[in-house]
This record gives C-alpha cells, sequence and structure tokens, in this order.
C-alpha cells in the first residue's frame, strides 16, 4: 500500500546520493524514505515474528538450511562456498532496521534537505560534468537528463554515498531474522546471481544495510531486471566510481516503467477558491482542458499544459502545495512508491534544470503523525463509523477515504489529509 500525504522515512547508513560519484563537496543525503523493507513489498511481518537476537552460530545454522533453495535456484556450490565463507551476522543491520520503522518526517522538512541549494547546485555541477553521457542516455530512452541526475543526488549525493556494508552478509541477516524474510531471501539469491555472474567481484559487492546498491541504490531484484552494460566492457558495473552503467541503468529502469519522452513528472497548480477537494487524489484523472475549466492555473498564472490525463495532488492537504501530475508520476513511483520521494525527485529535477521553488507555502506549524498515532488515527476513524480496511499504520487510500468521510460529516475541508488536528477530534 503506498504512502500519502507525509512520508515515512528512515535514517539510513551512509550512501552516495542515488547515483553518481561526488563532483563537488556534497550536502548529507536527506534521510530516505522506506523503499526496501516492506513499503514496495506490501511484506508486512509483524515483530514477533523476528527474534532480532541472532548471532553468527544462528545465521551459519540458517545458511546451512538455505543452501538447497539456493541451489534449486540455479545457485552453483562454489558460488555458495566464495559468497559465504567467513561470513557474520550483522547485528548493526538489524539494529538500523529496527530504527528505521517509526521515524516519520513531515513532507516539507524531508524536501528542505532533499532539494537544499547544495543539492541543486552539485546537480547542476554533475548535469554539466556528464553531459555527453547523459545526451546519450536522454536519446536512447527518453528520459531528462536532470530526471536521472536528481535520482543520483537523492540516492547517493551523486556517488559520495554509496554504501559499503557488504550485501551478502547484510541480506542473509535480514533474511535469517525473518521480520521480511521471504522478501530478503529472494533479493539474496538475486545478489548471489549477481556474484555468479562475474558483474562484481566479492570485495566489491557492497551497498546499504538493506542491500541498496551502487550510484542509484539498485536493489538486487532491479539490478536483476533494469541493471545494463552501457560502456561495453561485459559487466554491468554499477558501484565503479565511473557511474556510466549506473546512470544509464537508471534511464532504463524508468523507460521501462513507462516514462513518457517530452513530458513532464507533474506541474505545480494554483487552485481556485471553493474548490471540490473529493477530486484530489490520483484515482480522478482529467484532461488539462477540464481541470482549467474547473478553475485550475500553473502556481505562475500561466495556462495549463496538455499532458495527458493529469490527476491534483496534495502533499500536505489543502493547506499546502497543490501539483498536476502526469503518468511520468508513476514512472518514478516504480522506483520508490512514496510521494514524498517521487515530488522531490520531479522538483530536484526541475531546480537543477533552472526552475523555481515551490511556490506554494507549507502548514509548517503542524507535524508529521507518528506510526503509532497513524494506528490511533485508523483505529478511533474505524470505531467511529469510518473504516479504514485495517490497522497498519499506513495512510493508504482506504484510510483517506475514511479520513474524508470523517471531514465531511464534520464540516471540514474534505481533503483526506492525515493530521494531528484530526485525531485530536476523534479523541
Amino acid at each position: 500500500m503506498r504512502f500519502r500525504h507525509i512520508a515515512m522515512v528512515f535514517l539510513c547508513c551512509p550512501l552516495p546520493a542515488l547515483a553518481d560519484p561526488s563532483l563537488v563537496a556534497s550536502p548529507s543525503p536527506p534521510e530516505q524514505i522506506s523503499i526496501i523493507p516492506g513499503n514496495a513489498t506490501g511484506d508486512d511481518v509483524t515483530n514477533e515474528q523476528a527474534t532480532g537476537s541472532g548471532n553468527t552460530e544462528s545465521l551459519q545454522a540458517w545458511i546451512a538450511a538455505f543452501h538447497p533453495r539456493a541451489l534449486a535456484a540455479g545457485i552453483t556450490p562454489s558460488t555458495l562456498d566464495h559468497a559465504f565463507a567467513d561470513v557474520a551476522y550483522r547485528q548493526d543491520v538489524i539494529e538500523k532496521d529496527r530504527n528505521q520503522a517509526e521515524f516519520t518526517r513531515a513532507i516539507w522538512d524531508y524536501l528542505d534537505s532533499a532539494v537544499s541549494d547544495a543539492r541543486v547546485a552539485n546537480g547542476q555541477a554533475a548535469l554539466r560534468a556528464h553531459a555527453p553521457l547523459l545526451q546519450r542516455l536522454e536519446a536512447i530512452y527518453g528520459v531528462p537528463a536532470e530526471v536521472v541526475v536528481a535520482i543520483w543526488g537523492l540516492e547517493s549525493s551523486y556517488g559520495a554515498n554509496r554504501g559499503d556494508v557488504p550485501v551478502i552478509p547484510a541480506l542473509a541477516t535480514l533474511a535469517h531474522d525473518g521480520r521480511r524474510g521471504a522478501f530478503f531471501e529472494a533479493q539474496l539469491i538475486d545478489a548471489l546471481r549477481i556474484l555468479q555472474s562475474g558483474d562484481v567481484d566479492k570485495g566489491n559487492f557492497t551497498g546499504s544495510w538493506a542491500g541498496a546498491m551502487g550510484h542509484t541504490q539498485f536493489i538486487p531484484s532491479s539490478y536483476q531486471s533494469f541493471a545494463v552494460d552501457f560502456d561495453g566492457d561485459g559487466r554491468r558495473n554499477i558501484w565503479s566510481d565511473d557511474p556510466t552503467d549506473a546512470l544509464a541503468s537508471t534511464a532504463a529502469y524508468l523507460a521501462k516503467s513507462g516514462w513518457v519522452a517530452r513530458r513532464p513528472w507533474g506541474i505545480e497548480v494554483s487552485l481556485p477558491k471553493g474548490f471540490d477537494f473529493e477530486l484530489s487524489g490520483r484515482t480522478t484523472q482529467l484532461s488539462a482542458a477540464e481541470w482549467a475549466a474547473k478553475g485550475l492555473r500553473r502556481a505562475d498564472g500561466g495556462v495549463l499544459p496538455d499532458h495527458g490525463p493529469v490527476s491534483v495532488l496534495l502533499p500536505a492537504g489543502a493547506a499546502g502545495a497543490a501539483f498536476l501530475v502526469t503518468a511520468n508520476f508513476t514512472a518514478i513511483e516504480r522506483y520508490n512508491t512514496a510521494d514524498a520521494y517521487v515530488i522531490a525527485v520531479g522538483h530536484l529535477s526541475d531546480r537543477i534544470a533552472g526552475g523555481p521553488p515551490i511556490r506554494a507555502s507549507w502548514p509548517r506549524d503542524t507535524r508529521a503523525l507518528t506510526g503509532a498515532e497513524n494506528r490511533e488515527l485508523q483505529d478511533r476513524l474505524t470505531n467511529a463509523g469510518f473504516d479504514t480496511r485495517g490497522v497498519d499504520g499506513r495512510i493508504g487510500p482506504n484510510t483517506i477515504a475514511a479520513i474524508r468521510a470523517f471531514q465531511r460529516s464534520a464540516g471540514l475541508v474534505p481533503d483526506g489529509y492525515a493530521s494531528p488536528e484530526i485525531l485530536d477530534r476523534l479523541r
């Protein structure tokens, strides 16, 4: 289920932002939205199923039991012996997995970091330094250079923070732990396939604590599906200081995810007085002409351009910025399903290309609900007769519909935004 309105984020281990080597001094990467553990998979395993108290001995026992499954998946005995030689349990990985679960951040705070002046300047420097490569990628894949660079900047601060955690021990530890065992075991098998292919040697096979790798932080399954050998050296090398294969793989990822050439991810718009907030959200798609007839304009006052069916997105509810998002929003969403991440990529790409900051103000006098508060909100809504169809702490379409129904009943603006004020009214 996708996160809406407020970004759930976690503190990552140091990784170079998304996928490109640092050209100038890079800012620290923003806290990254939870993409790998759970959010992208829908694989919610309760904490009770995870021990969190493993050690190297228990990990070795798990690996022994895992061997037949790996062999059945086509991993050779020699690869298994090489990959797991001297492998040790990574308690630091488990601690990072646990610590990321409940940390929340409001979208405006996230964007302040993700689209900082320093990150914009570094992105413009990266765009200039790699212009010939990026122009070739745009010609082949149809993805604008600044969008590829924006993902690079968010994921690894232009290659400065690619991660230094050995991928095999990290994924084995997470698979053994059990909290998302099936997901991480599948990633581990794909990681073993990468090692077996010879694309990377064991000593350089590093990434984040959750197995995201290289300049643009591909997880192993994404690498298997989308990575390309663009420089023609026989290896799909996203770990090298040279970002060629990593940037090409990112462009290929977006192209295969449905990117439409010569179309933006979205544009900031202004809403008319009396706008029907029931029309906001991704389920309502109208043409630019239809939205214009309802009074929408570009944030700069201009006429809405025609980019096919588009939706109104209100990441902070009626009190924040409004965007019309296109099919390319969905393409970026394949990289990370959190709205805040997609908006950050889109807005950073616009800024790298010379565009202005977001014009609208944010409701900075409020805050994001915590995970526990989201669950309380869902519980209280359901008990009040506004069924959220589950209590999981994730603000998805069912919860938004329930919030809107409650807002209508209370005479409030039905924007579906999960705010502390709504929770207070329900208490």
